[in-house]
């Protein structure tokens, strides 16, 4: 038997029903998680491992931020997921040369 939420309306689960309660925090949780993707994919391109540096640098605090303020499991998943990818993004533009052009 589904549960009732007070109010009669049943609330989708998921990121989507937390943005309205916690919107500065699930805005960073998904901006670590893009910034993060994105310094992996940039960094393991040794054509583009200037910017996958750079992301990597800005990623990695900001993920890291975000996780000091999240609220909810679902932020706190996409957090991680966010350091790590950031991590090893900025690992592998180190690779490539890191902050050289």
């Amino acid at each position: 038997m589904p549960q009732e939420v007070a109010g009669g309306k049943e609330r989708a689960v998921g990121v989507d029903a937390q943005a309205e309660r916690h919107p500065l925090e699930s805005a960073l949780s998904v901006a670590a998680i893009t910034i993060g993707i994105a310094a992996l994919i940039l960094g393991s391109v040794p054509a583009t491992h200037f910017f996958g540096a750079v992301a990597a640098v800005i990623g990695l605090p900001l993920a890291l931020y975000s996780q000091l303020i999240s609220a909810t499991t679902n932020e706190r998943w996409l957090n991680v997921i966010g350091m790590i990818t950031a991590f090893i993004g900025g690992a592998f533009a180190l690779r490539h040369g890191g902050f050289t052009f």
